[in-house]
């Protein structure tokens, strides 16, 4: 079997398990970035970076039918887009909070919790990630939170 059928085959039993179509990334990828962009903690960050939405939801939406669909439409770097951002571990759990219940508010239950493993993997990696480009190295089950970032109460 070719690459491509294999891929289109794995994208297809994940839909069927899972519901999962590109309807319902698009409608959780503009719904969160809606929530996002009204949070005291997560909306300044994105505001001082993204100023033409459009092209940001289209490239999430694909990023996201690649992470659930394995579909293979993202083609990009993630950890190279978020190692300057001035976020940390507190970041990560606001982002956190508002995907996982977006997922629940929009998603049945198997999307939802297939769309927030995912997730919580992903933040796991990026924060990872930032921490070492910062200096650090969070020992097991540490976080990283970088005293000079202040955030919202």
């Amino acid at each position: 079997m070719e690459t491509a059928e294999r891929r289109a085959q794995l994208t297809a039993e994940i839909a069927a398990r899972t519901g999962i179509d590109t309807a319902m990334i698009e409608r959780l990828v503009r719904t969160f970035y809606e929530r996002v962009r009204a949070d005291a903690m997560l909306g300044p960050v994105f505001a001082a970076r993204i100023a033409d939405w459009e092209p940001h939801l289209a490239r999430m939406c694909a990023f996201w039918e690649s992470v659930a669909l394995m579909s293979g439409t993202y083609h990009g770097s993630p950890m190279a887009r978020h190692l300057p951002l001035p976020i940390d571990a507190r970041h990560f759990d606001r982002w956190l909070t508002l995907f996982e219940k977006t997922a629940d508010d929009l998603c049945p239950p198997a999307a939802a919790a297939h769309f927030v493993e995912r997730a919580r993997r992903i933040a796991a990696s990026l924060e990872l990630g930032i921490a070492a480009r910062n200096g650090a190295m969070p020992g097991p089950g540490a976080r990283y939170v970088d005293p000079g970032i202040e955030v919202p109460a």
